[in-house]
């Protein structure tokens, strides 16, 4: 196999795992309104995702990384030109990592409140922007001879776009209060399972709507067959992981809605295949797996590289999660702490 074309696919695995799990750290905290009725249940809804959250947010920086080393003209285009997007979420996810550190150092009920709502506001940027850049990237962007783009924030604020914020936006979200089902016990689980069962039904004909349209606008390229292959897996597993859910399967729903990002992702690089960034502007204008990547030594180096490291990344990553396996219950929160 040519080594740009491993190397996409291992672009692509590198988001599938920031997608599931800082995904669900996401929806954990938009979830914050609609499941925490106390501060009891916003430090316990808060905890669920507390020892893991940062080493979540790692797989973004190797996904980054990885897109600089092997696909530098992919990365210049899309940073330079989505850099304002791309700083939103960032600014989002600062915020958002302050707050999970500093809203249990004041003492009043106000001070709390304000970096609660930080979290959400630092979650739902986020997991609506990645929907709306990942969609106009599917799509095409202007981009110039020079690999330039040449459009604004409000190009990418498209129908289609939209369409693909709200997806994640909700897919995201779902699969957080799933987790907080699976993590937590008593009168809090139950609601994140009825909060998932109805934000379910909404994620899944928001999601097939953005799935159908992505097979749609590509019915004539040879891989057609595939894309739609995958849309309908990501489809299945969504319907699937509602089901389970109602059902008090917490474990499986989760599962199958990791398995539901997976396939969602694996249709956008199918539908993207073989560009990286489609031009709107003139479709030899476009960026390709081969006129976008590193040289072969490069792509070598790295190869070798990955097949030692990704290993030892999931190991670590399971392990962690092995450590923390236990549910967070209401009895574990100390009466009486700083909120």
């Amino acid at each position: 196999m040519d080594l740009a074309f491993l190397w996409f696919v291992i672009v692509g695995f590198f988001f599938v795992g920031y997608f599931v799990l800082d995904g669900f750290d996401f929806g954990v905290g938009m979830s914050l309104p609609f499941l925490g009725k106390d501060d009891t249940d916003r430090r316990q809804i808060i905890n669920t995702i507390g020892p893991v959250w940062d080493l979540n947010e790692t797989w973004l920086i190797v996904a980054g990384a990885a897109l600089f080393a092997a696909f530098p003209y992919w990365y210049a285009t899309l940073f330079s030109g989505f850099y304002l997007a791309l700083l939103l979420i960032l600014v989002a996810l600062i915020l958002r990592g302050v707050s999970f550190e500093y809203r249990h150092q004041g003492r009043s009920p106000q001070w709390a409140k304000r970096f609660d709502l930080m979290i959400v506001v630092g979650s739902a940027v986020p997991a609506f922007l990645w929907g709306v850049a990942f969609a106009n990237i599917v799509q095409g962007t202007p981009i110039d001879e020079a690999g330039n783009y040449t459009g604004t924030l409000f190009t990418l604020l498209n129908p289609y776009g939209i369409l693909g914020g709200l997806a994640t936006l909700l897919l995201f979200f779902t699969h957080g209060v799933q987790f907080v089902a699976l993590k937590t016990d008593g009168e809090l689980r139950e609601r994140a399972r009825a909060l998932a069962g109805r934000s379910g039904i909404v994620t899944i004909v928001v999601a097939a709507a953005f799935l159908v349209w992505t097979v749609v606008a590509h019915l004539g390229v040879d891989h057609a067959p595939l894309i739609a292959a995958f849309a309908a897996a990501a489809a299945v597993a969504l319907i699937g992981a509602t089901v389970a859910n109602r059902v008090g399967r917490e474990g499986v729903a989760f599962t199958l809605s990791a398995v539901t990002t997976l396939f969602a992702v694996a249709t956008i690089l199918a539908a993207l295949f073989p560009n990286v960034m489609p031009s709107t502007i003139d479709p030899a204008f476009s960026l390709t797996i081969e006129n976008a990547s590193s040289s072969q030594y490069t792509l070598e180096v790295m190869t070798w590289v990955a097949v030692f490291m990704i290993p030892l990344v999931l190991l670590y990553q399971g392990w962690t999660y092995w450590v923390f396996r236990k549910r967070v219950t209401r009895a574990s929160i100390p009466v009486g702490a700083a909120h």
